[in-house]
């Protein structure tokens, strides 16, 4: 017990360090406005985490609209919950992945017709978060144009939040982000030969 006295003194004088430390950050932390976030990588869970803020977001009153670029499903077990909530305005706008659809120009539509659809989100000050799920990749088949998105991000109102997902996000998207969150795959059930499950995947 004697040797045990000087390591617990040691841990809190580092705890007290720390917490002064981190109390000088959250008091210098003093801008209250709405954040963009990104979710990219190559890892499992990016829209699933965008989700998980919807219902943050729901639990603090905000209203919220979610707008899918590339999913085509409407039997997810996100939208079976959150899209039926009072305040959410859910919309799967996607034809489903490339190499389903085999057509780039139904696509670059589909993306063009989701992003009238987001716009009217992004103008709209009532609404609290805008989830734009699976985006990156309407840049990266170029049926998008960056600069006009960002742009709208920039004029959007100055409360609302909007988190983009998808792979491979542009640098120019990741420069214009407060916040950005790349998840990387280290075991996918997939690769295992693992169907995706409900629940889990969808």
């Amino acid at each position: 017990m004697s040797d045990d006295k000087p390591r617990d003194a040691r841990h809190v004088a580092r705890m007290q360090r720390k917490k002064e430390v981190i109390d000088q950050k959250v008091g210098a932390a003093d801008t209250v406005r709405g954040v963009l976030l990104v979710n990219t990588g190559n890892g499992k869970g990016k829209s699933s985490a965008a989700f998980g803020v919807v219902a943050r977001a729901l639990g603090h009153g905000l209203k919220v609209a979610v707008v899918q670029f590339v999913k085509s499903r409407k039997d997810t077990g996100e939208e079976a919950v959150l899209g039926t909530q009072p305040g959410v305005h859910w919309h799967v706008m996607g034809e489903g992945f490339t190499w389903e659809t085999q057509d780039p120009e139904r696509d670059a539509a589909a993306a063009r017709a989701a992003w009238e659809t987001a716009l009217r989100y992004l103008r709209d000050p009532a609404i609290g978060l805008v989830v734009l799920d699976e985006m990156t990749y309407a840049f990266k088949y170029q049926w998008l144009a960056l600069d006009q998105v960002l742009a709208a991000f920039a004029a959007r109102p100055a409360m609302q939040h909007v988190i983009v997902t998808g792979r491979a996000a542009p640098e120019g998207l990741i420069d214009a982000a407060d916040t950005v969150t790349e998840m990387a795959m280290v075991k996918h059930a997939f690769k295992a030969g693992i169907k995706a499950m409900p629940g889990m995947e969808f």
